[in-house]
């Protein structure tokens, strides 16, 4: 034991927040702790160190069980480390509210880099921290307007534009499938199709799931304007946590046009030709429009998707055959004598 107590044991020290390390070596966890301390010009008493991988506290017998060129955080009283995850954590914080000098610093880096991913890192650290979020005008975040007509004056109203262009889109789709459906059952199918139209007229195209100042039900993003991936539409959620900002810069923007409003329950394949097929085939039932325009138009059968997670095979998914007709009403007589019995 007492040639173990005479072997010096050395390991990297820092203080807590601070990147600069320096080596020290002692037989036990109070000559290192003491010598740390000189160094870094900090109280002993209280002080404790620990590992920087986990933040394990090392004491008494475990400190012969670090290995050798270990790295250590020297802690005063009332300070705490967690582990890599502290660092991870302070490194986030900085992009919350980052600084004119930590931009300047990542473009002068950016300028002189020629390794790609290097390049690429750079680039996309840049584009987080200057994001402009809060802002809603054109007068706020010009740069994020740039490229879009001049009717355009907030970011909300454009998204909101965004949204009904693409429900628009599917309510053309949806008319021209008039062409499914046999001469004589056409007016019909025209007519739901017309009823589905002032519904969605009455609900501006669905324009509020993009707009970040709709309420909570009527949006699909957080009041900032940050989107989830909601995954395939053949799993619960989005296995690689895809999120944008569209609202935060010109870029994201533009990248949020190729995220897809895929209907679980297929429109082309499987909806409409549905809807033509029950208006064919009502020999007098009522076909219930509302769950085929509910089906269409509406998040109950709609999910936001990144590009990466929208599968284009064949879902293979059906509506509903017991909600495709209205239930017949009852007739007032039978109702009654229900009622007296």
């Amino acid at each position: 034991m007492s040639a173990v107590l005479q072997k010096l044991k050395r390991f990297k020290l820092r203080a807590l927040h601070n990147q600069k390390k320096f080596g020290v070596a002692g037989r036990n966890c109070e000559e290192v702790l003491r010598k740390g301390c000189l160094h870094l010009q900090l109280p002993i008493p209280g002080s404790t160190l620990c590992l920087y991988e986990d933040g394990t506290e090392v004491t008494g017998d475990y400190f012969w069980s670090v290995p050798d060129d270990s790295e250590l955080v020297l802690l005063t009283a009332g300070q705490t480390w967690q582990g890599y995850v502290s660092d991870i954590s302070r490194f986030l914080s900085v992009f919350q509210e980052p600084h004119a000098e930590l931009i300047q610093a990542a473009r002068q880096l950016l300028s002189d880099e020629r390794a790609p991913l290097r390049q690429k890192l750079l680039a996309d650290l840049l584009g987080t921290v200057s994001e402009n979020i809060a802002a809603e005008t054109r007068a706020e975040d010009a740069p994020w307007f740039e490229g879009l007509e001049s009717r355009f004056r907030n970011k909300s109203g454009y998204l909101r534009y965004s949204c009904e262009s693409r429900i628009r889109s599917y309510l053309r789709e949806v008319t021209s499938g008039a062409s499914l459906v046999v001469t004589e059952a056409r007016e019909e199918y025209l007519r739901v199709v017309g009823a589905m139209c002032q519904k969605l007229q009455a609900a501006r195209y669905n324009s509020s799931y993009f707009d970040r100042g709709a309420k909570a039900g009527r949006r699909l993003c957080t009041p900032e304007g940050w989107f989830s991936c909601q995954g395939p539409f053949d799993v619960d959620d989005c296995a690689s946590r895809h999120s944008i900002n569209p609202y935060s810069n010109r870029e994201s923007r533009v990248l949020f046009s190729t995220w897809n409003l895929d209907h679980v329950i297929e429109k082309k394949r499987t909806v409409v030709p549905t809807l033509a097929a029950a208006i064919h085939d009502a020999e007098g039932r009522e076909v219930d429009w509302k769950y085929f325009y509910r089906l269409l138009f509406t998040s109950e059968n709609l999910k936001l998707v990144h590009i990466a997670c929208h599968k284009k095979t064949t879902h293979k998914l059906l509506c509903d055959p017991s909600r495709i007709y209205r239930a017949p009403a009852v007739p007032q007589r039978k109702r009654r004598a229900r009622q007296r019995r």
